[in-house]
């Protein structure tokens, strides 16, 4: 193993991840006398809300996920770093990424980390197996070979019982990210594939939202989750609520009803958006900052001015930070990672961290798009949904996507979709689905149990043999 030192001469400023925190964290420090030194897992900026889209086939991927340093190209005090951050020292102003074999440690005077949330199971990890979540490209690309590997089955499937499994979609969590999935779910069966088999008639697709509590979109409140659970079951979902998942394998999902009936769900595809976990360098940073907590899902109780006690040149916004009354939204960790840059600049200036006001979160609302045509919106104290807010939730999510190829290629791909019924991204591949399980079983040492699970969800007789060799076949990969 090789250690490489970064040093810089001026204020360095040290980003932690490359969402809408890290970006915008970035690009607020452009004009600012600092070298930044952004690190990231993955080497794109994804934008997150439109990955459902990714999964059924309305957008590819590089629509929504343009490459990170071709984004800050032109920013000249900022430099891009691959790596995945495995610790960060508080007391020597130090941050620790590593790729492959090169552990990378760089210093900073000031730090930003917006390093965002990753799907909870609750504590039942197995579920991710079986139903993968919608937080990474890899998840929406696994999802699509799923989806589209479901009604491919269910065309050569020799009985009923196995082409209604086949047919049956679960998604666990009827939040917005729930909520779209299941409805372009329901479009992909009854619009784009209709008459596209000759034994199944795609229509036939049963698409099921399940939900814990008792409410569709509960945070948006009753009127829009009432409207966004009506539209969803005029398209045929079936909306299943106060349904808890006990249990998820191959073969479909337990639910516990709220009067302690245990039933099964037969179901070849499923996905979990019920829930979200902090990074676990939210618990590093707490852990040496005295009297700095993280709540139960590991966010970081931060300071008024975002902040850990002790160190006001540690910054955590996003998903990361514990605020009150901030949701885990795109919008959090924009404004969080504006105001931490702007007290970055300020002390640059000469104003100390005492002269800091507290962070104020604007809330500009939140939206779900239902179906073409249908959406909920929620500004202040004005609610809303139809067609109207659709419209807004278009020019939303157009204005904050990355470049303009990105905005012009979006709205023709959206035009194509939402005024026809063709769908620009179908092609799928079988190594989407079962890669994961190959590097599963590279870490796990569990060829037979893959090879198990391959042959449960129908893999060829070529992906079980890429799984059982994958200890020899990709060795670089861990």
């Amino acid at each position: 193993m090789s250690t490489q030192t970064v040093e810089n001469r001026r204020h360095r400023a040290v980003v932690i991840g490359s969402g809408f925190g890290g970006l915008f964290g970035t690009k607020h420090l452009k004009h600012a006398d600092v070298d930044i030194t952004l690190i990231s897992k993955t080497s794109t900026h994804l934008f997150q809300p439109l990955l459902y889209q990714v999964a059924t086939g309305i957008l590819s991927v590089g629509e929504i996920a343009p490459a990170t340093r071709l984004v800050l190209r032109k920013q000249k005090n900022a430099q891009v770093l691959l790596g995945e951050v495995t610790d960060i020292d508080l007391t020597n102003q130090t941050v620790t990424s590593r790729l492959l074999d090169q552990d990378t440690v760089t210093s900073f005077d000031s730090l930003i980390v917006a390093t965002g949330a990753q799907q909870s199971y609750f504590g039942n990890d197995q579920f991710a197996t079986y139903a993968p979540g919608m937080k990474t490209i890899d998840d929406a690309l696994e999802l699509r070979g799923r989806i589209l590997g479901a009604f491919e089955q269910a065309e050569l499937a020799t009985t009923q019982e196995e082409r209604d499994r086949l047919l049956t979609f679960v998604i666990v969590g009827a939040g917005p990210t729930g909520v779209e999935l299941a409805g372009q779910i329901a479009e992909l069966s009854d619009r784009t594939l209709e008459g596209t088999f000759h034994n199944i008639d795609p229509r036939d697709a049963r698409v099921v939202l399940l939900e814990g509590a008792g409410a569709v979109l509960g945070p948006m409140g009753p009127k829009l989750g009432g409207k966004a659970e009506r539209r969803l079951a005029k398209m045929g979902v079936e909306i299943q609520l106060n349904a808890m998942v006990i249990d998820v394998d191959a073969h479909g999902v337990t639910v516990k009803d709220s009067d302690g009936t245990v039933r099964r769900i037969e179901s070849a595809c499923k996905v979990w958006s019920a829930g979200v976990q902090a990074s676990p360098l939210g618990k590093i940073i707490a852990d040496q900052s005295d009297g700095t907590e993280v709540d139960r899902a590991g966010r970081v109780v931060v300071e008024p001015d975002l902040t850990v006690k002790g160190h006001p040149n540690v910054f955590v916004v996003g998903d990361l930070m514990s605020v009150p009354n901030v949701p885990g939204q795109a919008q959090g960790a924009i404004q969080g990672a504006t105001y931490a840059a702007k007290q970055i600049k300020a002390e640059l200036n000469g104003r100390t961290p005492q002269d800091r006001k507290p962070f104020k979160y604007f809330n500009k609302g939140s939206m779900a798009t239902i179906s073409r045509f249908s959406a909920v919106c929620q500004v202040g104290k004005l609610e809303f949904g139809g067609f109207i807010a659709w419209l807004a939730w278009l020019a939303l999510h157009l204005y904050y996507l990355v470049g303009y190829r990105s905005r012009i290629i979006t709205v023709i791909q959206w035009f194509v979709t939402f005024l026809g019924r063709g769908r620009g991204q179908m092609a799928a591949t079988e190594q989407w689905v079962f890669a994961r399980l190959a590097l599963e079983a590279i870490s796990n040492g569990d060829d037979e149990d893959a090879e198990e699970l391959a042959a449960a969800l129908g893999a060829s007789s070529n992906s079980r043999v890429a799984v059982d060799k994958a200890h020899t076949d990709v060795p670089t990969l861990m």
